[in-house]
């Protein structure tokens, strides 16, 4: 998933939403429904909604809905694609009139104030008629949809993050694909090196985006024994030392000149960069899979895993399907829900190699989907994967490290203090959820 904010603008638009989304609420507080479910039967007739925010996954998703058709021939499901970084900013519009989509998709960062302001419906009965099975799911993607021991979400998909490579110009610069057991120092002199041998052709070692901890600084910040935010969600885990490790590899890596700088990231994404051949490692994310596959240098492309810190980490995330309580179509919500997490649609999903499918046992089309390039590594990092870090109102504090972080890895102000401060800013917005 493209699965969090990429830009300040689109992140406090997002924190005010949440604001909004709390104010104008007319669920007052969570939902505890525990209506029984029941499959409908197969001549129910109904019109859906469901909104998603990732356009390459479409083809799947039409795959899915084919079948979904031929079990309710007669319950119509029109898909609305909103881009990531307007997506929300939507959403909450509808959830403020009670008009969301029937069905859409809900994130980590997100999922909490939706939840507990009544605008998701919880998958209870689902789960106590034998409909759904959170055991079927990694634990951390149930637990990250579970609010007050209620669960709202059914996980469609999981991610976690890798060092996408282009072959083709580690050849070109006559420097050696590094070992998968690399380290930091490793995948800091690589990318420096690379940028030296390549930089005349306006071609960096490194890109990524770093705008996006989920992608880059979360996953330095577990690697360096490192938190964002304390186990009960409480406090920020900026003010410490590892932590602050975890922070200045990444401006170690600017000032080398190994990777492009804030402000050449701010106009071209890390992403861009790499498709376009010019860098030659890109740090993202297993949902870029679609775009690469599609892209010039897809021939040439591998996949290494993170380098090691002082331990191993990846940050993991996914995507669920939510019904929103507000549908005058719950019942056959609840049965598209139903279908989208079974066996059989996550299935498709991977072996049209769209995501990473969450339900056990469906992964493996996936990791198959680029012949030659070694996707399994995307699944090999799950022992030890770190759940995204979220909150009630991530977005609060999010907006507060897309507002000072830059300051830090460009190096107009030092590590340190930029940590103070948004350690600061973060316990103050957390003491208000």
């Amino acid at each position: 998933m493209p699965h969090l904010p990429r830009t300040l603008l689109r992140l406090a638009g997002a924190a005010g939403a949440a604001v909004l989304l709390a104010a104008c609420s007319s669920g007052g507080g969570s939902s505890t429904s525990d209506a029984p479910y029941s499959a409908p039967e197969p001549n129910l007739s109904a019109h859906l909604t469901y909104a998603v925010w990732d356009q390459t996954q479409v083809k799947a998703i039409d795959a899915n809905l084919a079948e979904f058709a031929k079990k309710y021939p007669n319950i119509k499901v029109d898909v609305d694609v909103t881009p990531y970084n307007n997506y929300f900013t939507k959403l909450q519009t509808e959830a403020s009139s009670d008009s969301l989509p029937d069905v859409f998709w809900m994130n980590g960062p997100n999922f909490q104030l939706y939840a507990s302001n009544g605008k998701i419906e919880p998958i209870t009965g689902e789960v106590k008629a034998g409909a759904v099975d959170p055991a079927n799911y990694p634990d951390s993607l149930d637990k990250l949809y579970t609010v007050d021991g209620v669960q709202y979400g059914v996980p469609k998909d999981f991610d976690t993050i890798g060092i996408w490579v282009n072959k083709a110009l580690f050849a070109k610069a006559g420097i050696p694909v590094p070992d998968p057991s690399w380290t930091w120092a490793d995948f800091q002199n690589t990318a420096k090196q690379l940028s030296q041998k390549l930089g005349g052709e306006g071609i960096y070692g490194v890109s990524a985006g770093i705008d996006s901890g989920q992608t880059t600084y979360y996953n330095t910040i577990f690697q360096s024994g490192g938190s964002v935010i304390s186990p009960d969600g409480k406090t920020s885990g900026y003010d410490s030392p590892a932590t602050a490790k975890g922070i200045q590899f990444w401006t170690d890596l600017i000032s080398s000149k190994a990777m492009p700088n804030i402000k050449q990231l701010t106009d071209t994404t890390g992403d861009q960069w790499f498709v376009s051949g010019k860098s030659a490692m890109f740090q993202g994310g297993s949902w870029n899979r679609s775009e690469i596959a599609d892209s010039p240098i897809a021939k040439d492309v591998t996949v290494l895993p993170l380098p090691k810190g002082d331990q191993q980490a990846t940050v993991i995330h996914g995507v669920s399907n939510v019904v929103a309580a507000s549908s005058q179509n719950k019942q056959a919500a609840q049965a598209l829900q139903v279908f989208l997490a079974s066996k059989e649609a996550q299935q498709q999903q991977g072996d049209l190699g769209a995501v990473i499918p969450a339900y056990t046992g469906t992964q493996t089309a996936f990791a198959q989907s680029m012949p030659g390039v070694n996707l399994q590594v995307f699944l090999d990092e799950l022992p030890y994967a770190k759940a995204l870090p979220v909150s009630k109102n991530t977005a609060a504090w999010n907006n507060s490290e897309l507002s000072l972080l830059p300051d830090a890895f460009d190096g107009t102000k030092p590590v340190d203090a930029v940590l103070k401060e948004l350690a600061g800013q973060m316990n103050q917005a957390l003491s208000q959820e």
